[in-house]
């Protein structure tokens, strides 16, 4: 049944609302054998948005022990852990909430951020609720923005991480491909569209990539892990749109933290 044009219009809204996202450092520790001090940052793919069990003192932050940066705390015992990441988050709001922990005697930092700052809500949202011309606009624009602004947001943000903690090893991460192609889906998106949003997940990670190498920081890239585990693709670690939990929407399940995020930390540190 076809809704309203005010019912398409209110859930855009909420959708828009609710999918804000949500190399080496001067010295290198062996992490296996030394005690460590990590801090993880970023974005709601850092918190754990979308992987459920959410921290109820993180708030509107919506960390969670099942988040990657919590998984290799967990698992490699660290001797101090500060998880200061949250939904939601843009470069700016890195810079300005989430740095108070690091410090001269920080060993690892994780990061994922920057694609708040490219427009991944607005966009995601101008795809599910308007035509596929306008989506591949909005893509488009989007794309511009990671050409000619982002670059200078993710420098401030990687400088002030250095001055912060200057014999760190700091690991910025990227983001996964949202579509399989070809894949299952019968309804959604047109196949334009999904190619255009993978594009652009593409063109967002390597600028990132390159800022990352700029500063000497290590990235690690996550859409190999994630090849085969796209939506679209029958084993999805990541949740399409659900007009029910609609902040979950385009962000990793459990077992995309876990078995996406997770390894290329591991490899990475």
């Amino acid at each position: 049944m076809k809704a309203s044009r005010r019912a398409v219009s209110a859930s855009a809204l909420l959708l828009g609302a609710a999918l804000a996202l949500t190399g080496a450092g001067a010295a290198q520790a062996d992490f296996s054998t030394a005690a460590v001090d990590y801090v993880a940052l970023g974005d709601s793919y850092s918190s754990g948005v979308g992987a459920g069990a959410y921290d109820s003192a993180s708030g509107s932050c919506k960390r969670t022990p099942r988040a990657y940066p919590a998984l290799w705390a967990a698992a490699n015992a660290p001797s101090s852990f500060a998880f200061t990441a949250c939904s939601g988050s843009r470069t700016t709001d890195v810079t300005a909430g989430q740095l108070w922990p690091l410090n001269s005697g920080t060993d690892l930092v994780s990061v994922t951020v920057g694609g708040n700052d490219a427009g991944f809500a607005d966009v995601m949202t101008t795809c599910v609720t308007q035509s596929e011309a306008v989506c591949i606009q909005r893509v488009n624009t989007a794309r511009g923005y990671m050409d000619t602004t982002l670059p200078g947001r993710l420098d401030t943000v990687y400088r002030a991480i250095r001055g912060k903690a200057p014999s760190a090893r700091v690991v910025v991460l990227g983001y996964p491909r949202f579509y399989k192609l070809g894949g299952s889906c019968i309804a959604g998106l047109t196949e334009n569209e999904r190619r255009a949003i993978n594009e652009a997940a593409d063109h967002l990670n390597a600028t990132t990539a390159k800022r990352a190498a700029d500063h000497g920081f290590a990235f690690g890239d996550v859409v190999p892990t994630f090849t085969g585990h796209e939506i679209c693709s029958g084993s999805a670690w990541l949740h399409s749109v659900n007009w029910l939990n609609i902040g979950e929407s385009y962000h990793p399940t459990a077992a995309g933290q876990s078995g996406g995020y997770l390894p290329v930390l591991r490899s990475a540190a």
